[in-house]
C-alpha cells in the first residue's frame, strides 16, 4: 500500500515538471516574435523623424502667421494704447483717481489679453525677445501704475488732514485699494495653480496694495517723529515735545475713530492699526530719546510720560481706547531693562546735582563760621545756619519728585541722598577739625570771637540733619532693603562722629577758658579766700548759658560733659598736692572749702536734674566724698573709708589713694601700707556702663628719688 502511494506521488511530480517545460518553450517563441516587431517599429520611426524635420520650417511659418493674425486683429486696440495712456495720465494728475483706475484696468486687461493670445499663437510661452517687445510697448501702463500708486499713497498719508476737510479722495483711494485687492485674489485663485496649461499672472501681479496701505499709514505716523532733533528737545523742550506728541496722537486717534473708520471696510480695524503704528513709532522714538545724554529733569519727563501719562485716561487709558489697547496686546513703550537704565541715569544725574549743591552749601557754612556776629536763631531760640535747611529741603524734594514716578525710584533716590549725606558729614567733621586747629593757632584773632557759638550751631545743625535722615529712612519701603549691592549708607554714624567731634571741641574751649584759673585751686590762698572758684563758676555759667542755644538732647550732653570736665580738673588739681594739711584744723578747713566749692558747682548745674536723665554716676558727688575722706578725724577708720570709696569709684588707683593720704598729713607708714594693701586686694572690676573718672587723672611723680613698687611713675 505504501509503495503504491509513493509511485502515485512521483508520477504526479513528473507530470508537473513536464507541463512547466512546455510553458517555457511557448514563452521563448513569443519573445522572439515581440523582438522582431520592435525592430520593425524602430525602423519605421526613424523614417518618420526624417519626414517631420522637413515640416519644421512650415511650423515656424505657421506660428508667425498666427502671431501676425493676432496682431492684425488687435491693431485698432493697439493703436489706442498711447492715447489711453495719455488720457489716464491726465486723470491721475487731476486726482480723478477712480476714473484713472478704470482706464488703467482697461489698459491692463488689453495687455494681458494680447499676451495670452500671443502665448496661444506661439503654442506655449513667449520668447524673451517677444516679451520685451510687448513690455516696451506697454511701458506706459507700468508708469501709470507707479503714478497712480504715488497719488494713492499721498492721499493715504495725508488722510488725517483730508478727513477734516474733504474725505472723498481718501474714500476713492480705499475703493481703488479694495478693487486691486479683489483682483489680486481672483487672479491668484484662477491662475496661481502653476500648472503647465494655466494662464500666467499679468505683469506686476499680485500688487498687494492693501498691505501697502497700512505700510503708508505707519510711515505717515512715523513722519511726525522724523523732524525731532536732539537740540530742539533739550531741557524744557523735551517735556513740551512729549506734551505735543500726546495731544497730536489723541487728536489723530479721534479723527481715525470718528471719521476715517467710517471710510474703510470694517475688517480694516483702522483704529487698531493706527494704535499699533503709533505705539511702534513711539517705542522707536523713545528708545532714541533715552540714548541721549539727558539731564534729570528730562529723564523725569520721559519716565513720567511713559509710566503715567501714556496709560492714563487722558491718553491710551481713555474709555474708548481701553478695549482696543487690550485687544492689541502691545509691548511696553520702554522695556523693563530700559526703564531700569533710565532710572539709574536719573539717580546718577540727581546725585551729581545733589553733590554739587551740598559742596556749595558746605562752602557757605564755612564762610558763615568766619562771620563777626552770632549765628542766627530759629523760632525756639536755638542756633542754626542755612546748611541743614538747604540739605533737608533738597533731599525731601528729590524724594517727593521721585515718588511721582514710583516707589522704586524714590527708594533709589533716598538711598543716593543718604550716601551723599554721609559724605557731606564726613567732610563736615573734617572741617570742624580744621576749624578747631585754626582757632588754636591764633587765639587772639578777633575773627575767633564767635568760635564757640558756631560750634554750638553746628551741633544743632546735626540734630536737624539727624531728624531729616530718620525721616528719609522711614520713607523707604521695606522691600528695597536688599535691592542695593553696595554697602548701605550709614549717615547716622557719620552724624554721631561729627557731633562727638564738635562736642569735644566745645569741651576743649571750655577747658581753655578754665585753664587760667585752675592753678589757683586747692592752694593756700584758695584756702584762705576761696578764690579762684567764683571765677571758674562765671566761666561755667557763661558756657552753660550758651549751651541752652543747642537743641536737645545735645544740650544735656554738653552740660553733663562740662560737669565731668570741671570735676576731673578739680580732682586733678587736688592730686597736685599743692596743699598738704599740717593739722586737724587745716583738714577741717580744706574739707569745708571743698564742700563750699561743691555747693557752688551744684547751683550752676542744678538745671541738669530737670532736663533729661541724670547720669548713672554723678561726678559732683565725688567732691563731698573726698572732703569727708580728708576731714575724717580717726586715721584708723581710713581703711573702711577707702573701702567705701573704691566701691563707689572702682577706677581709683593706689596712686590716687596714696596722694589723698599724703594730703591729710597725719597718716603713719603702717596705716598707709594697710590701706594700700586692702585696696590692692579688693580692687573690683569696672561694672558695665560705668564711666571712669580717675582714669583720666594722672598722679604727678613722687618727689622721692625712687618709686614704690605699687605706684605708677607719671
Amino acid at each position: 500500500m505504501v509503495v503504491t502511494n509513493q509511485k502515485s506521488m512521483v508520477q504526479s511530480y513528473l507530470e508537473g515538471v513536464g507541463w512547466g517545460l512546455e510553458q517555457l518553450r511557448e514563452a521563448r517563441t513569443e519573445l522572439r516574435e515581440v523582438s522582431r516587431d520592435l525592430k520593425k517599429a524602430g525602423l519605421e520611426s526613424d523614417q518618420n523623424t526624417e519626414g517631420g524635420r522637413s515640416l519644421e520650417r512650415l511650423r515656424e511659418v505657421s506660428a508667425n502667421h498666427s502671431q501676425l493674425l493676432t496682431a492684425v486683429s488687435n491693431l485698432p486696440r493697439l493703436y489706442s494704447v498711447r492715447s489711453m495712456v495719455m488720457e489716464t495720465e491726465r486723470l491721475v494728475e487731476s486726482r480723478r483717481l477712480l476714473e484713472a483706475h478704470a482706464k488703467l484696468m482697461d489698459l491692463e486687461y488689453l495687455q494681458d489679453d494680447i499676451l495670452w493670445q500671443l502665448n496661444k499663437a506661439a503654442g506655449g510661452a513667449l520668447s524673451t525677445e517677444d516679451q520685451e517687445v510687448v513690455a516696451k510697448y506697454f511701458s506706459g501702463v507700468r508708469h501709470l501704475v507707479d503714478a497712480l500708486g504715488k497719488e494713492l499713497w499721498a492721499v493715504v498719508s495725508s488722510a488725517l488732514a483730508l478727513a477734516r476737510q474733504n474725505p472723498t479722495p481718501f474714500v476713492s483711494a480705499v475703493r481703488i485699494v479694495e478693487r486691486e485687492e479683489a483682483l489680486d485674489q481672483t487672479l491668484l485663485e484662477e491662475r496661481g495653480g502653476g500648472g503647465g496649461n494655466s494662464r500666467p499672472l499679468p505683469p506686476g501681479r499680485p500688487r498687494c496694495w492693501r498691505a501697502c496701505f497700512f505700510k503708508v499709514l505707519e510711515e505717515a505716523v512715523a513722519a511726525r517723529f522724523r523732524s525731532v532733533s536732539y537740540l530742539h528737545t533739550r531741557g524744557p523742550g523735551l517735556a513740551g515735545h512729549l506734551s505735543a506728541l500726546q495731544h497730536g496722537i489723541m487728536a489723530d486717534l479721534a479723527t481715525v475713530r470718528h471719521l476715517l473708520e467710517h471710510c474703510v471696510p470694517q475688517q480694516y480695524k483702522l483704529t487698531g492699526a493706527y494704535l499699533r503704528a503709533s505705539h511702534r513709532c513711539l517705542h522707536a522714538h523713545l528708545t532714541q530719546v533715552s540714548s541721549w545724554d539727558l539731564e534729570s529733569g528730562e529723564i523725569f519727563a520721559v519716565l513720567n510720560w511713559v509710566l503715567h501719562i501714556y496709560n492714563s485716561p487722558d491718553m491710551m487709558g481713555h474709555p474708548e481706547l481701553v478695549t482696543e489697547m487690550e485687544r492689541e496686546e502691545l509691548r511696553p513703550l520702554i522695556s523693563t531693562e530700559g526703564l531700569e537704565q533710565l532710572q539709574s541715569k536719573y539717580v546718577q544725574s540727581v546725585r551729581k546735582s545733589v553733590s554739587e549743591w551740598m559742596h556749595k552749601a558746605l562752602q557757605v557754612e564755612l564762610q558763615d563760621w568766619q562771620r563777626d556776629q552770632e549765628p542766627d536763631t530759629d523760632h525756639e531760640g536755638f542756633y542754626q545756619t542755612s546748611l541743614p535747611t538747604i540739605i533737608t529741603q533738597m533731599l525731601e524734594e528729590n524724594a517727593r519728585v521721585a515718588l511721582m514716578i514710583g516707589e522704586s525710584l524714590r527708594d533709589q533716590t533716598i538711598q543716593m541722598g543718604l550716601y551723599e549725606m554721609e559724605n557731606l558729614l564726613n567732610r563736615f567733621r573734617e572741617a570742624l577739625v580744621e576749624f578747631g586747629k585754626e582757632h588754636r593757632r591764633d587765639l587772639s584773632n578777633s575773627k575767633n570771637k564767635f568760635y564757640l557759638h558756631y560750634l554750638l550751631a553746628s551741633i544743632s545743625n546735626c540734630i536737624i540733619l539727624k531728624k531729616s535722615t530718620e525721616s528719609l529712612q522711614q520713607q523707604q519701603s521695606s522691600q528695597s532693603a536688599g535691592q542695593f549691592t553696595r554697602t548701605p549708607p550709614n549717615p547716622l554714624a557719620a552724624l554721631d562722629r561729627a557731633v562727638r567731634r564738635a562736642c569735644r571741641l566745645v569741651m576743649d574751649q571750655l577747658l581753655l577758658d578754665l585753664k587760667p584759673f585752675l592753678p589757683g585751686l586747692l592752694t593756700r590762698p584758695w584756702l584762705a579766700q576761696g578764690d579762684p572758684t567764683p571765677k571758674l563758676c562765671r566761666v561755667l555759667e557763661r558756657h552753660l548759658e550758651l549751651y541752652l542755644r543747642v537743641r536737645p538732647p545735645c544740650r544735656q550732653r554738653l552740660q553733663e560733659e562740662a560737669q565731668w570736665l570741671m570735676v576731673v580738673e578739680y580732682v586733678r588739681a587736688l592730686m597736685q598736692k599743692r596743699l598738704v594739711c599740717r593739722s586737724g584744723e587745716e583738714r577741717r578747713q580744706l574739707a569745708q572749702q571743698m564742700l563750699q566749692d561743691d555747693q557752688l558747682f551744684r547751683e550752676i548745674f542744678h538745671s541738669l536734674e530737670g532736663e533729661g536723665s541724670a547720669p548713672e554716676v554723678n561726678p559732683l558727688a565725688l567732691l563731698p566724698v573726698l572732703a569727708e575722706f580728708i576731714r575724717l578725724k580717726d586715721p584708723n577708720m581710713l581703711t573702711l573709708e577707702v573701702s567705701g570709696l573704691a566701691a563707689k569709684y572702682p577706677d581709683i588707683s593706689e596712686e590716687h589713694v596714696s596722694v589723698l593720704l599724703e594730703i591729710r598729713g597725719d597718716v603713719s607708714r603702717d596705716i598707709k601700707g594697710a590701706v594700700l594693701d586692702l585696696l590692692e586686694q579688693s580692687a573690683p572690676p569696672l561694672p558695665v556702663g560705668y564711666r571712669p573718672i580717675f582714669t583720666d587723672i594722672l598722679v604727678p611723680p613722687s618727689t622721692m628719688a625712687f618709686c614704690l613698687p605699687t605706684a605708677k611713675c607719671a
